[in-house]
């Protein structure tokens, strides 16, 4: 070789443009992001308002369980949701990725029948279990298959567009939501039920996706494989690292939508923007901001950075944002629900957004470079595990702490106790109408007056301590692995 052409080959290859490593991704990538997009859509559209159906102590047609109760039922739910997929993901790639995806989609669609039909604890639960059982069939099979459209160089981009598009869906799932309830909340559970039906269609629209690697053995052989890459100590310390991470991630929609309905005063936004009702709840203590709609400024800043925040980030290695990521998160939460200012929580949702965009694309990023062929919808299923865990804690631990913390109705019974006026047999659902009576105050002033003596707010707290925990055990877990991975990894 020439001294020209050797200095020519040394010089690297400029860095594809974002525009450029969209179109190459396959079509394929694109129906499998369409189908995510769907699912997205019908679950975000019951999951965003369900804590206030659970045990929101002011909804009329609501369940009217506590928080705690509340906590439960989400545990349950994270553990099947968030860890079937730690063994289904190994069947996915054992036994066909279309085939898994059509079984979810019927059990999804018998999960939101149960949900709309049940109002006892139980039957309820079980209703929730069931769609929480077709949502983890669902995601290995879905993921497996776009593991197989990307490689370690457009990986990076590859996961933002994913992750885009699937909060598009999560994006809608809320007007979906607001617009539904506004008919009867079993409309909610109906209406989802046929949002995911249509992904039966979307199977059709391109050819089914080989797992690669050796694919033989039955259901004993694929257990066996899942149980011995559980016991790597890389793979288990990241689990338990990013466990932490989304048990303070998850406090977002478990937490938050009971914490904006109870406390977060909005309506001087309603006010200046005159926003229409499209966008309002009629409260006691005036119109204000929707809930779900505050929470959804986390979906509308993803959808507008999250595929440019991963072309930014595309050289950084990926435990570096991730640390970088749950840190923002963390600090973003805590603001949140630091105040009873409307702004404040939404300028705290959206900090918290950008610490989203940086951490939980890049984990499933991390473990699907890592992952070995042929075992990539299984370690899909390993990147439930920290959510299993994390999300299954945190329901209890938010439950029990809200309750005793949080929950205005259990406070406003508190406060009768503490300064007279309680009667027996006061329900929790008349607790501040209760009050409102006994010290003469309007609603606006029954709120402050327990904010000012309980500080609800300080209930973050531990979870913000928890997300600070997290980043810094992940900036250890990245010095430590540096010595077994390539520099782009």
């Amino acid at each position: 070789m020439s001294q020209t052409a050797a200095a020519t080959a040394a010089v690297p290859a400029p860095r594809e443009g974002l525009g450029a490593q969209l179109r190459r991704l396959p079509r394929a990538f694109w129906m499998l992001n369409v189908m995510e997009m769907f699912e997205r859509l019908a679950y975000y559209g019951v999951r965003v308002v369900i804590p206030i159906y659970i045990a929101q102590a002011d909804e009329i047609h609501g369940l009217h369980f506590t928080q705690s109760q509340k906590g439960f039922i989400f545990m349950l739910w994270a553990l099947v949701q968030t860890g079937v997929p730690v063994f289904s993901g190994g069947f996915a790639d054992r036994y066909g990725y279309k085939k898994t995806i059509a079984v979810s989609i019927a059990i999804k669609v018998a999960g939101y029948l149960l949900m709309a039909t049940q109002r006892g604890f139980w039957p309820f639960t079980i209703g929730c279990l069931v769609l929480a059982f077709g949502t983890a069939i669902f995601k290995p099979g879905l993921w497996g298959s776009m593991l197989q459209q990307l490689t370690k160089e457009n990986s990076s981009i590859g996961w933002g567009a994913f992750y885009m598009l699937v909060n598009i869906g999560g994006f809608l799932g809320p007007p979906l939501a607001h617009f539904l309830y506004g008919i009867s909340w079993p409309t909610v559970f109906y209406g989802c039920a046929v949002i995911v039906s249509l992904n039966f269609a979307m199977l059709l629209t391109y050819p089914d996706v080989a797992a690669g690697g050796e694919q033989r053995g039955g259901v004993w052989r694929v257990a066996a494989i899942t149980f011995r890459n559980l016991v790597q100590p890389r793979l288990a310390a990241f689990i338990l690292i990013m466990s932490g991470f989304w048990l303070m991630f998850m406090q977002l929609f478990d937490m938050l939508p009971n914490f904006i309905v109870d406390w977060v005063d909005s309506s001087p936004i309603v006010r200046a923007l005159h926003l229409p009702a499209l966008f309002t709840s009629q409260t006691p203590r005036g119109t204000m901001i929707a809930q779900e709609w505050m929470i959804n400024a986390n979906a509308f800043l993803i959808i507008l950075c999250v595929v440019w925040v991963s072309h930014l980030v595309a050289k950084m290695r990926r435990v570096h944002s991730i640390l970088l990521g749950i840190a923002i998160a963390s600090l973003g939460l805590l603001a949140a629900g630091f105040t009873m200012s409307g702004l404040a929580c939404i300028l705290g949702i959206l900090c918290f957004s950008v610490g989203e965009m940086l951490s939980s694309p890049k984990m499933n990023d991390y473990l699907g470079v890592i992952a070995p062929d042929g075992e990539k919808g299984l370690y899909m299923g390993y990147a439930n595990m920290p959510t299993a865990i994390g999300w299954a804690y945190g329901s209890i631990l938010g439950g029990q702490i809200y309750d005793s913390m949080g929950d205005k109705a259990n406070l406003a019974l508190r406060y009768l106790k503490e300064h007279g006026g309680l009667e027996a047999g006061v329900e929790r659902t008349a607790a501040m109408e209760k009050l409102q009576q006994a010290f003469h105050l309007d609603a606006g002033a029954a709120t402050r007056l327990l904010w000012a003596t309980y500080h609800p707010w300080r209930l973050w707290i531990p979870f913000a301590a928890i997300g600070v925990a997290s980043s810094i055990g992940i900036a250890i877990y990245a010095r430590w692995v540096r010595r077994y991975e390539a520099k782009d990894v």
